[in-house]
């Protein structure tokens, strides 16, 4: 099984990158493929919606990091969402890379399975309904199995993290899929 992970946090060794980690270690544990795409990291164009990707068979107008994604995209068989909440939702570069998930539409509505792993200071999960809602959607859109969601709540520090149980949730859930 290949399991595609999507990171969208600036923050190298912040709370959803070890969310991330534990994540991708319980997933190798079982013998899985693992590709890690960290989207802050990446020179990732919003979508214009142009619509040459739909309309030429030239694909995307933007020649960035979604051609290195695209493949690994297409052929995993589990994506997994990884990222802070900062305001109510997923993190804008995660949000640029679904929406760049445009240009591969057809192709994406499948049998995958998808994970939604999130870190927040808040210590009420309101504050991620809107990623909840968006990952909802998504899922039912592509016709995706819902594999399972860590939310992190009270999370502001490592520390915060630490003292809690979502790494071992999120390591928990890499295993399971």
């Amino acid at each position: 099984m290949k399991v595609l992970v999507i990171t969208g946090s600036p923050h190298k060794n912040g709370t959803s990158a070890h969310l991330a980690e534990q994540f991708i270690k319980g997933a190798k544990e079982k013998g899985y493929e693992v590709i890690r795409f960290d989207a802050a990291e990446k020179q990732v164009h919003p979508c214009i919606a142009c619509e040459r990707c739909h309309n030429t068979d030239k694909g995307c107008v933007f020649k960035d990091a979604m051609e290195e994604l695209n493949p690994e995209l297409l052929s995993a068989d589990v994506i997994a969402f990884v990222s802070p909440i900062y305001y109510y939702t997923i993190s804008a570069q995660i949000k640029a890379v679904i929406d760049r998930f445009y240009a591969n539409d057809a192709a994406l509505h499948n049998n995958k399975k998808a994970v939604l792993l999130l870190t927040m200071a808040d210590d009420t999960d309101e504050s991620a309904l809107g990623a909840l809602q968006t990952f909802k959607g998504i899922c039912n859109f592509l016709e995706w199995k819902n594999a399972g969601t860590v939310i992190g709540l009270d999370c502001a520090t490592v520390e915060d993290l630490q003292k809690t149980d979502y790494l071992n949730k999120a390591y928990e859930l890499g295993k399971s899929l």
